[in-house]
């Protein structure tokens, strides 16, 4: 395999999800690739299956939130104070989705950690929550409110999530690694009753954290993004080769 990485900076949600499906479509076989992004304006991300009606959509539009829908499941996400991830490769003979996934969380791991000492407590989510059930609930209109099985969390709060789909024979995984607070802010747009805010605000406080309130400072992105690379460069044995941009979108 060989493993090509891409930086494209700051986007609008709609570039940035347009541009994973993309690469998904015109990867190469043996070639995997690895892309960082931020977005611009912030951007409220829906699964693929979640209705626009989970959100107060007028009130995002009117205060400058993005709103776009993800290629692949789960639930809402404010992108704003966070480092994005997309990797798209493959899926060869002795492996699988679960194990892909399994295996992207382990190297983010280690990239996370190389980047401060003091996130070396992180570890993966044991237990596969029943998802058909939790999004029943309130809590359920959000994703960072309940890990996937293989998920990193420092001291029992989720820091990194991500989503994945299968392509025919390419997956497509990409993910939040959460460096700042402003993602709680997705509270403010959710289409909520006056008495479920305060439940599902406790709800993130509690089972959310991120990497400048664990190291106390703010975050320096192009280290984080350095120290990820280094990360999957040591997990999968390999040396990145950079990616050209083509005519993606």
């Amino acid at each position: 395999m060989t493993w090509y990485y891409t930086d494209t900076g700051f986007n609008t949600g709609e570039f940035n999800m347009q541009f994973d499906l993309a690469l998904s479509k015109n990867i190469l076989p043996g070639q995997a690739i690895l892309r960082f992004y931020r977005w611009e304006p912030f951007c409220i991300s829906l699964g693929f299956n979640q209705s626009i009606d989970s959100i107060d959509y007028n009130k995002a539009k009117k205060e400058g939130i993005g709103i776009v829908k993800r290629p692949t499941g789960g639930r809402a996400v404010l992108h704003a104070e966070e480092l994005t991830y997309s990797v798209v490769m493959p899926c060869q003979a002795g492996s699988s989705p679960k194990i892909i996934y399994k295996e992207i969380n382990e190297a983010l791991k280690l990239g996370i950690e190389f980047y401060n000492k003091d996130l070396t407590m992180l570890e993966f989510e044991t237990a596969q929550p029943n998802f058909q059930e939790i999004y029943k609930e309130k809590k359920g209109l959000i994703c960072f409110a309940t890990p996937a099985k293989n998920e990193l969390k420092y001291a029992g709060k989720k820091i990194a999530g991500s989503a994945q789909r299968k392509i025919g024979n390419i997956i497509l995984q990409h993910g939040s690694i959460l460096c700042g607070t402003y993602h709680k802010k997705i509270i403010d747009y959710l289409s909520l009753e006056d008495k479920d805010y305060s439940a599902i605000l406790d709800e993130l406080n509690n089972k959310t954290i991120e990497i400048e309130t664990v190291i106390n400072k703010k975050v320096n992105y192009d280290e984080l993004k350095k120290a990820l690379v280094k990360g999957f460069e040591s997990f999968y044995s390999m040396q990145f080769l950079p990616y050209q941009i083509k005519n993606e979108l």
